[in-house]
Formats: structure tokens, sequence, C-alpha cells
């Protein structure tokens, strides 16, 4: 029987090590996205940092389906693990894996027969419309391999194996790295070259995510439809919950998107430059979430309350380390970033707004995060539904309407900050409830029924509307 990894040892030291080995691979992903725009920006067209920007939006959309795949993932398999269930954790992964591929793969041709609809959903029109239908048309379709390299990546985790789950976004990275000079100088392909790099990178991740899951945690089975069916329950009890977390975000930045778009090309670009920044800036934070959850599930599944309190405690101090790090950096680099990207005008003033007091409010973005584990892992998942849904539409639309209305372009990127400080305090103060009310409980998750439930409360969710 595999040991669980996380019942035992510092548990600062775990969300550290699980946390950088995630960061390493996040980063791998976003420094190729960072220089993907600083290739098209050394174009010196305009029209196409603002393609960019505009398919930036739709690409999160589309990932955040895959997240939450891998969320309900990760979790099945951590609480099978810290409950000792070597089987169960297998036939979890090898169901949410195959499940995955087929919505993932509907998802895309939903998505992909709707492009221009849904660029011009956030704003973009003309020839930038053009370009950034033609960038997305080549992504999308490779939706399902990103699905294998995340979810595979979640399941590696979940063993407590965050090397080879850095490994895959790492590998994924350096295809990607080394095809952007290649295609969109070399073969003179421009944003073309860009995403047709980005796809290849993500064929790269899904082979080496999988890889590993067959050659040392016992592979995975072919699933029959009667047990997919099954597992299928418990996997959407998480998924789907996790989904429309994840759908939250993108809903928002496209509002912001849309107001930024009313300032002009140079709002657009200029926000463009802040959204490849805040990846890697705090690339940890975003990390974070999916690295504390195995250790959230692993000690829920054997009933350590007392490590799963002290877990959100760590989680949260590592937070505010990283952000205060990463915003000291963004402030002392700030002339360089602005220099590197050839900003002018308003996109300047984005630039300078967000590499000072805004970097700062990251905390609650990263507060938010830490407790959205904690929920999909402790058995509550539509917490973090109903809090990433106020945070990206009462804490959002509100504060970057009236930030647009008063102070520009610049109060709509502030208005977005402000609107999540509320929703982060929240989300602290309900994780620590709800880790009292389970101990008080004596919740235990490997007790016959509780994925039952979960199923019968998304079932009910969707009943309602």
């Amino acid at each position: 029987m595999e040991q669980a990894k996380f019942l035992q040892g510092n548990l600062m030291r775990h969300v550290t090590v699980m946390s950088l080995t995630a960061t390493v691979g996040l980063m791998a992903v976003f420094v190729v996205d960072f220089v993907d725009m600083i290739f098209i920006s050394m174009l010196g067209k305009d029209e196409l940092a603002a393609a960019i920007g505009y398919a930036g939006a739709i690409l999160f959309f589309t990932t955040s389906f895959n997240i939450g795949v891998a969320i309900a993932a990760g979790a099945l398999v951590a609480r099978a693990l810290g409950g000792g269930d070597d089987a169960q954790a297998r036939s979890k992964a090898s169901n949410a894996l195959a499940a995955g591929v087929l919505f993932s793969s509907l998802f895309a041709l939903v998505v992909w027969f709707n492009l221009e609809g849904l660029v011009a959903l956030v704003g973009a029109s003309g020839k930038t419309q053009d370009l950034a239908v033609s960038y997305l048309a080549i992504i999308v379709p490779t939706l399902p391999l990103l699905m294998l390299g995340m979810a595979g990546g979640a399941i590696l985790r979940a063993h407590g194996d965050a090397r080879r789950a850095m490994m895959a976004t790492v590998w994924g990275g350096v295809v990607n790295a080394v095809l952007d000079p290649i295609l969109i100088f070399g073969l003179d392909l421009e944003l073309t070259g860009a995403a047709l790099a980005s796809a290849a990178s993500r064929v790269a991740m899904a082979g080496f995510a999988v890889i590993p899951l067959l050659r040392h945690y016992g592979g995975l089975i072919l699933p029959g439809l009667k047990p997919l069916l099954v597992d299928l329950r418990p996997i959407m009890a998480i998924a789907l919950p996790a989904i429309l977390t994840q759908l939250a975000t993108p809903v928002g930045q496209a509002f912001v998107t849309r107001q930024m778009a009313a300032f002009g090309e140079e709002a657009v670009a200029g926000m463009a430059v802040v959204g490849r920044l805040i990846p890697m800036a705090f690339a940890t934070i975003f990390a974070l979430s999916g690295a504390v959850g195995p250790i959230f599930g692993q000690n829920y599944g054997a009933g350590r309350f007392d490590r799963v309190r002290e877990s959100l405690r760590a989680a949260l101090i590592f937070t505010a380390v990283v952000v205060g790090l990463a915003s000291l950096a963004l402030f002392l680099l700030r002339d360089p970033i602005v220099a590197l990207f050839n900003a002018q005008g308003v996109a300047v003033v984005l630039i300078y707004l967000f590499c000072g007091p805004l970097a700062l409010m990251w905390f609650f973005n990263g507060a938010l995060f830490v407790a959205n584990a904690a929920f999909n892992n402790l058995g509550k998942p539509f917490y973090s539904t109903w809090l990433n849904w106020g945070r990206h539409t009462l804490g959002t639309i509100p504060f970057v309407w009236l930030g647009a209305q008063w102070f520009g372009a610049a109060g709509a990127l502030a208005g977005q900050a402000v609107g999540g400080v509320v929703f982060g305090l929240a989300a602290m103060v309900l994780a620590s409830r709800l880790i009292s009310q389970a101990e008080a409980c004596g919740d235990a998750p490997v007790k016959p029924g509780l994925f039952q439930r979960q199923a019968r409360q998304v079932s009910l969710f969707f009943h309602r509307r």
C-alpha cells in the first residue's frame, strides 16, 4: 500500500515544496507566454498585441473547464490515498481522465464553431477580431490535450510527486520556447507561428503528465461504460462546481476587457501586458491552490483535522511572503518593463499602477485561491463557486464600471483589484469555520454516501435553474 505523503512531516515545508515545484512548472508556461508577447511587440504592430489580449480572455475561459476536471481528479485521488485505498485512487484517476477527454472535446468543438461571436463579445472588431479568431482556431482544438496535461499533473501531485508534475509543464514550455522564434521570425508566421508553438507544447505536456502515471503509479485502467458511469457521479460532484468556479474569472475578465476597449488599443495593449505580468509575478500564488489541495485532501481523508487547519495557516503565511516579495520586484522593475514592451500613453499608466499598489492587493486573491483548495478538498466545492462568482461579479463589475467612469482606464484596473479584498477576507473566515465544523462533527470523506450527497447537491443546483 502506498504511504500517503502528507500525513506526516512539517506542513510549512510541504506547502513550500509543493508550491515552489508547481511554480517552476507554471513558470515554464508563463515565461513562454511572456516571451510570445515580447516577440509580438517586436513586430511593431499594435493590432497583433491587441489580438493576443482578446484571445487571452477566450483561452482563459476554455482553460477553466480543464482546471475544474483537474481539481476533481486531484481531490478524489488524494482522498482515496489518505484513506488508504490505492485501488480506488487508480480507478478515480483513470475515469477522471477519460471523462475529461470526452467532455473537453465536446466543449472545444462548441467553442471552435463560435469563435467570431465570442471574440466580438469581449470587444474585438475589424482586423483585430480576424487576427484573434485565426489565433484561437489553431489552439482551441488542442483543449483535450491540455486537459490530459493538467489533470495528469494534478493526479501526480495527489501522489505527492511534485517533481514529475513540474516536469510535465517544464517540457511543454521548452517545446514552446524552441518553436516560438523559429515559427514567428524564422518562417515569418507571426501570430500563426505563436499559435502553432502553443499547440505543440500541449502535446508535450500531455505526454509527460500521463507517462509517469503508467510507469510509476500502477498505470491506468481502460474504463468500461458501467464503471465510468458509477465514478462519473463523484467526479462531477466536484468537477461541476469547480468548473463553475473557474468560469467566474473569465467572465469578470471579459467585462474588464470590454471596458478597456472603450479607451482604445493602447489601453487594451497595456492590459495585455499586465495580463502577462500577473502570472509571471504571481505564478507561485496560482500554483498554491493546486499544490496545497493534496495536502488538505490527504489529511482530511485520514481525519487529521489539526493538520488540515495548520495547512490553511501555513498556506496563508506563504501567500503573504510571496506577494510581498513579488510586489517589491515589480516596483523596482517598472521602468524596464515599460521599455521592454515599448508601451505608450495610457499603457504606461496601467503598467505603473499595477507595479505599484495594485500588486500588493494580490494577497486577497491568493487567500481566495487557498480557501478554494480547502473547499474543494473538504467536500464543499459550491463554497468556491459562490465566492468566486461573487468576487468576479459583485466584486468586479460595479467597481470596474465606477472606476472607469471616474478615472478612465486606470480606474477600471484599480476597481478590479479593490473588489477582491472583501471576498478574500470572507474566504479566509469561511475556510476556517468549515474546518472547525468538520472537526466538531467528526466528518470523514471516506464514509459511504459523501460523494452521493455531493452529487445530489449538484443535481439540485441545476434543477433549480
